[in-house]
């Protein structure tokens, strides 16, 4: 006695499924496009930047600062520890907002009996602040290399803070959906160009030759 022969799934149900799933792609696929174009266009950029850091001249320019912390705010800290890392309290850090233009409410210090030293690093440059405890003398330095040196720590996440931390985490995230939506469209559409798979092993063949040969 033969086998039943496994039952043929009719071609209307094979086009009906892979209509469903070609509907699915193409909307998730548009959808993480356009979450990521800007963020794509900005880290292809800055990895051309980066990759040639060298022969992109940059002139840093430093601008100083200084300012006399008024003397009641000088008599509050001397009640603040002499070794500390404790950030400056809040009437000293709404002073030097004000007078400064620089937030140090919360950064931590490094605090000597001498001197109170907020350290303020910043994409594309860099910055401290001093304040004497005898002289109530703030001195503020801040030092910037231009826009590409900025965008360049954009891309690195070089002193962003939290919110451009987490920004570059769903970035991240609708970059892999938009490759893994566009790798299943690539699959549906194969069978009618044929160059697909060639050109995607080429994608994987070329970088892992070059890792294996040049990179030591």
């Amino acid at each position: 006695m033969t086998e039943a022969a496994a039952p043929v799934r009719p071609p209307k149900a094979l086009n009906a499924r892979r209509s469903f799933w070609l509907k699915q792609l193409h909307q998730w696929h548009w959808i993480s496009a356009a979450l990521s174009l800007i963020g794509l266009l900005l880290f292809a950029v800055t990895g051309i930047t980066l990759n040639h850091a060298a022969d992109i001249p940059a002139e840093p320019v430093t601008v100083e600062q200084t300012a006399a912390l008024p003397a009641p705010l000088l008599e509050r800290l001397e009640a603040f520890p002499e070794e500390t890392t404790d950030p400056v309290p809040d009437a000293v850090a709404r002073w030097a907002s004000d007078a400064l233009k620089v937030r140090i409410a919360g950064r931590p210090t490094e605090t000597t009996a001498d001197e109170i030293y907020v350290a303020l690093p910043e994409p594309g440059g860099d910055g401290w602040l001093t304040i004497d405890r005898a002289t109530g003398e703030a001195l503020r330095e801040r030092t910037t290399r231009g826009w590409v040196a900025w965008l360049n720590d954009l891309h690195k996440g070089r002193n962003t803070g939290p919110v451009w931390y987490w920004f570059i985490d769903v970035f991240a995230a609708a970059c892999v959906v938009f490759a893994v939506t566009g790798f299943g469209l690539t699959w549906l559409h194969a069978r009618q160009r044929p160059s697909t798979w060639p050109l995607l092993g080429l994608g994987l063949l070329i970088p892992a030759l070059i890792a294996l040969l040049f990179i030591h």
